[in-house]
């Protein structure tokens, strides 16, 4: 059977491909820790269940208008005027099934065939993918754990052509837990104001998983917010990753765009799940503070046990739940059996060989590091990284 060639322009997840590996040894009876999924490991709060609950017998049952319910487009406003001083309106508002719907949204409404679309890496492994599927050229920028897996102005600079049309980044940042400060986004501000026809894509979905102070939005310069799309959700702030509510920010011409575009793909989001986001958004956000508190324990101890390790560099992540570790120490290294000759090599070694699954850094263009998530217990890291410990002391 002959299949369409836009499944030739990009691969499966390599998140999604290790967990899957994982299940299927989990399936064989085998005690698989899994270190590789970015999914909070607690409960959506009682009182955003109670929402839904509500919804369901409001009879909240019915197809939803394709951008969302106007009740949670002012949720989402409020949220942006609360949290980061940002003034939006409905009409800015686009609410999808998922963040990375309302990625996929912007991206095609954005990037057409030969467009550049620059993203620093490490990258979201998704990034990569849909400007593929847009038939766009990804411009990959290299970070280095040294500069904090961070761009600097005079890369960013360097980067722009006649062709570039977008500029992709988070923060904080998934894989590396980096966070850009104030200063640092000015510095990339600066830059944007000599090429105006630049748009900026501005991942925000780990907001309030921050460990070094407040969150800070590239959209707060007022003079480029004009061409900034925000990306955001409520997977990882709320512990909703299963209710699969996301949305974007943009110009009222930006915003339109993926509103049409969402029409012919899902129309509208669940309904239940947005009347849930409302209360999400405009009500208590103690348990997403304390859920980062326990974030902040795990990171504390995670990067206690990573310096046990012989070889492997470690940057101290500063927002999200991932630590993204440089093993290269370890390629050429063999335990007899297997040989690690790249950050692939050494996943499926610690999968195969200490049970524990995490997701090679070439799925997010950094090939030295591998991506451990800590959005686990902590019985369960500390198991796990005992067992890393040991299988790593195999290799010679």
């Amino acid at each position: 059977m002959q299949l369409s060639s836009i499944l030739d322009r990009f691969s499966e997840p390599e998140t999604l491909k290790m967990a899957k590996l994982g299940r299927e040894l989990r399936a064989k009876g085998i005690d698989v820790i899994d270190l590789s999924l970015g999914e909070p490991d607690f409960d959506t709060p009682q009182h955003i269940k109670d929402a839904a609950i509500k919804a369901i017998n409001d009879n909240f049952s019915h197809y939803t208008p394709v951008a969302g319910f106007a009740d949670l487009k002012e949720a989402i406003c409020t949220k942006f005027k609360r949290d980061n001083n940002l003034d939006y309106k409905p009409e800015n508002i686009v609410a999808s099934t998922g963040a990375k719907q309302s990625l996929a949204n912007a991206i095609l409404a954005l990037a057409d065939e030969g467009d550049e679309v620059i993203i620093p890496t490490p990258y979201w492994v998704t990034y990569s993918e849909l400007v593929k599927i847009a038939k766009g050229k990804v411009v990959e920028v290299h970070t280095s754990l040294e500069s904090g897996f961070k761009i600097t102005p005079a890369q960013l600079e360097a980067a722009i052509t006649p062709k570039t049309r977008v500029f992709l980044f988070s923060s904080p940042c998934n894989p590396s837990g980096a966070v850009y400060s104030k200063a640092e986004l000015e510095g990339l501000a600066e830059v944007f104001r000599k090429y105006p026809e630049v748009v900026i894509l501005s991942d925000e979905i780990y907001e309030y998983i921050n460990f070094v102070g407040q969150h800070e939005s590239i959209a707060q310069f007022e003079d480029l917010k004009n061409r900034i799309v925000i990306i955001n959700g409520l997977s990882k702030g709320f512990a909703m990753t299963g209710w699969r509510l996301g949305y974007v920010a943009a110009p009222v011409e930006i915003a339109k765009a993926c509103e049409k575009l969402q029409g012919q793909f899902t129309s509208g989001t669940c309904s239940i799940a947005q009347k849930a986001g409302v209360v999400a958004l405009t009500t208590d956000l103690k348990p997403s503070f304390e859920m980062v508190e326990e974030f902040t324990r795990r990171r504390t101890r995670v990067l206690e046990l990573i310096k046990e390790i012989p070889g492997i560099k470690c940057f101290e992540p500063e927002g999200a739940f991932y630590i993204f570790p440089d093993v290269s120490y370890y390629y050429g290294k063999s335990d007899g059996v297997s040989t690690i000759t790249n950050s692939a090599d050494f996943s499926m070694y610690l999968l195969n060989n200490a049970h524990v699954s995490s997701v090679m850094g070439d799925a997010f263009g950094e090939p030295l590091c591998v991506r451990f998530s800590f959005a686990n217990s902590l019985p369960n890291i500390e198991r796990a990284w005992a067992r890393i410990k040991d299988a790593l002391a195999k290799l010679k």
